[in-house]
């Protein structure tokens, strides 16, 4: 399989995933988190989604010097990956806060706020590059 080929499953992939996790997020944020099911329903959306969008840095960068690569990139770009790492972190403590108290905590309410940053960051870097999405 190609370069290309495996951004098209990883981008397309991204792009059916972002309104999904989208919507979650809000019925979440409008719900203050309550009930186990959109929790759960969240965690089985967001989890890939976030697991694709470091596949999507992998395939541009690779492992050697993408540190050195990516501190080039043009600061929407910049913005995004930071957003996407304070969502990661405070996901995985909103989530290990989840299963021990089993409701919701205030970094929850963090964590939705930076989400939804990342995910307008993520929707402008989409539109930016919708050529990618119309090539045949």
């Amino acid at each position: 399989m190609t370069k290309a080929q495996k951004f098209k499953i990883c981008d397309w992939t991204l792009a059916f995933l972002l309104p999904i996790v989208l919507a979650s997020s809000i019925q979440l944020e409008a719900t203050s988190s309550s009930g186990i099911f959109p929790i759960i329903f969240h965690l089985i959306v967001a989890l890939p989604f976030m697991c694709l969008i470091v596949w999507h840095i992998f395939l541009h960068f690779q492992w050697k010097k993408w540190l050195t690569k990516f501190s080039k990139l043009k600061v929407p770009t910049r913005i995004l990956w930071w957003l996407y790492l304070l969502t990661f972190i405070t996901g995985i403590a909103t989530l290990t806060h989840w299963l021990i108290e089993n409701g919701h905590s205030p970094l929850g309410g963090v964590h939705g706020k930076i989400g939804f940053l990342m995910i307008a960051f993520a929707i402008g870097h989409t539109i930016k590059r919708k050529k990618f999405f119309k090539k045949k």
